[in-house]
């Protein structure tokens, strides 16, 4: 079920004949609903580095599925000719085929093997990540992607269990945090500890960082940018880039002190109202933003 389904598709189509990107594929929910907008001359590249999202492929000749990370989207988009695109869409959530899979590691909700790449081909996984990574980078990235504050207290102790044992599952990673977060707080907290994970896991902070400046190049004069995030820090990056032209949120200016600015917001943040969050979970913490090319 995608999140902000209309109100995100509304706010991007705005030339049936143009160039689209969704920059994250996914279930391809969001893919379907662009492509039925567009004209016989209007076309779609769907971006996703992870294998599964094939199976969700669109069979129509105004759709191409792309099988990579979108930090390359730039790229990706000159070698198919395209210098400029007309809108580009980016839901940065996990999807509920992640969170289900016990395979993946991705919740805490099943145990498996606590691997949590996306790309399931290359790179190290969250195992990895536990047993290799010294006490003061996990405690670095606990704060950093997981705002935890007893990011410290959890690096040492997966540290003390690692010289016993080699954490392999999720169960293992449970049984060895759930003590310093305690019961009042867990779920809550829990799911800041897997976050923290697979954004390192994933290097999310700079596949998010190199996709969003290349908006500013890629997207045509009146291109859309649509964003809908889910954390805070996500959502500070898109705020910034939108307000700014960077994520450091710096207006630059020219000799003369004008102000450079590469886009104009449109509207308002949008968060899913309560018929939608009662009927899709994962929208809760979800908002939408959207801004144009000037």
């Amino acid at each position: 079920m995608p999140v902000l389904l209309k109100q995100s598709v509304d706010g991007l189509v705005a030339d049936p004949d143009g160039v689209y990107v969704d920059a994250t594929f996914g279930g391809g929910g969001h893919s379907r609903e662009i492509v039925s907008r567009l004209s016989p001359k209007g076309h779609l590249y769907s971006f996703d580095q992870d294998a599964d999202a094939m199976n969700n492929m669109i069979d129509d000749s105004r759709f191409t599925f792309v099988y990579g990370n979108f930090r390359y989207m730039r790229n990706f988009m000159r070698w198919y000719g395209h210098e400029k695109v007309s809108g580009i869409l980016a839901d940065l959530g996990v999807s509920w085929h992640h969170f289900d899979d016990s395979t993946r590691g991705f919740s805490f909700r099943f145990d498996g093997p606590v691997d949590m790449r996306m790309n399931q081909k290359e790179g190290m996984s969250a195992a990895d990540v536990l047993n290799d990574y010294p006490e003061e980078r996990l405690a670095q990235l606990f704060w950093l992607y997981g705002e935890l504050q007893d990011g410290r207290r959890l690096a040492q102790a997966i540290v003390r269990r690692r010289q016993n044992i080699r954490l392999e599952t999720v169960s293992q990673l449970v049984e060895t945090v759930r003590p310093v977060i305690g019961h009042e707080r867990e779920k809550k907290d829990m799911a800041k500890v897997f976050q923290a994970l697979r954004m390192e896991v994933n290097h999310e902070v700079d596949a998010l960082r190199e996709m969003l400046e290349s908006t500013v190049r890629l997207l045509d004069k009146g291109g859309r940018l649509v964003v809908i995030t889910y954390h805070s820090i996500e959502d500070r990056m898109v705020k910034n880039l939108m307000k700014s032209g960077n994520i450091e949120g710096q207006v630059e200016t020219d000799f003369y002190g004008n102000r450079s600015i590469p886009f104009r917001n449109v509207g308002k943040p949008v968060v899913p109202d309560a018929a939608e969050q009662a009927a899709n979970p994962r929208s809760r913490s979800a908002k939408l933003r959207i801004c144009e090319r000037i």
